[in-house]
């Protein structure tokens, strides 16, 4: 039964008709094998910005799923075979049994990338992918993942374990501040939304962590609410932060991240 998106609670208008038919075409392919369809992301955290975000989708399987199924499930939702509204879908599938513990590495079935703005990527093998991205959103979708489809997330999706993930955010930090392929402002608001998660234990939207940083880091203020600024309009549209600004702001965020590491004992 696909569930009334838990999401009339937070999916946008403008998303919820094409998140609904992805999930009737996930479960087509799937069938009974299909454990979760979930929402993750801006969508989860509440801070989806239309022609700006990206639409992130966690799908859970039996691991007893056909391979070809995966082949089959990547082109009946490639844009424009199915017409992504937003910047573009980033889509990852796992095995039920991977995720239901506190699983480390990437270990996807298969990560699809499609839309107008994102480059088109389909991968079947985790095998050589950095781990970070995926540890990252695996804790956001326990943490808030919208269900979509099938168990709630916080039985489909184990945490973590927390050495791992700040593993995983001190890597997504060395990421952000070598640039390459990363707006300015999404670099700055991704450093914000860590160094949050390290005081609180908990994910927030990126413009509200940006809100907390700035309320305690006067220095990096103005930085910031020109993050917020650039964030809130379509990517072709971004500032051109300063870059020495946006590499002092980041390598503060890595001083906190190693910090709370430190504090942890990893």
């Amino acid at each position: 039964m696909i569930h009334p998106l838990e999401a009339s609670r937070g999916v946008p208008a403008e998303v919820r008709a094409y998140l609904a038919e992805l999930v009737r075409r996930t479960a087509a392919v799937c069938g009974p094998r299909l454990v979760s369809v979930l929402a993750v992301g801006s969508l989860a955290l509440g801070d989806y910005r239309h022609g700006r975000s990206d639409i992130d989708v966690t799908v859970v399987v039996d691991p007893a799923l056909p391979e070809p199924a995966l082949g089959e499930l990547a082109s009946a939702l490639a844009h424009p075979c199915l017409p992504c509204p937003a910047a573009g879908l980033e889509l990852v599938v796992y095995a039920a049994d991977f995720v239901a513990g506190p699983a480390d590495g990437a270990g996807y079935l298969l990560d699809l990338n499609t839309g107008v703005l994102l480059p088109g990527k389909a991968c079947f093998d985790a095998t050589g992918s950095p781990s970070f991205w995926y540890v990252i959103d695996r804790s956001v979708a326990h943490q808030c993942g919208l269900r979509l489809y099938g168990r709630p997330a916080r039985e489909a999706i184990a945490a973590p374990r927390p050495p791992d993930l700040l593993t995983a955010i001190r890597a997504s930090l060395r990421e952000h501040s070598d640039g390459e392929g990363h707006l300015a402002d999404n670099r700055v608001l991704n450093g914000c939304r860590s160094v949050v998660f390290c005081r609180t234990g908990s994910w927030a939207a990126k413009r509200r962590a940006a809100r907390e940083i700035a309320a305690d880091a006067e220095e990096f203020r103005p930085l910031l609410e020109a993050a917020v600024r650039s964030f809130e309009g379509p990517r072709a549209s971004a500032l051109p932060l300063p870059a020495p600004a946006v590499r002092a702001f980041l390598a503060w965020a890595a001083e906190r991240v190693e910090e709370a590491a430190r504090a942890a004992g990893v």
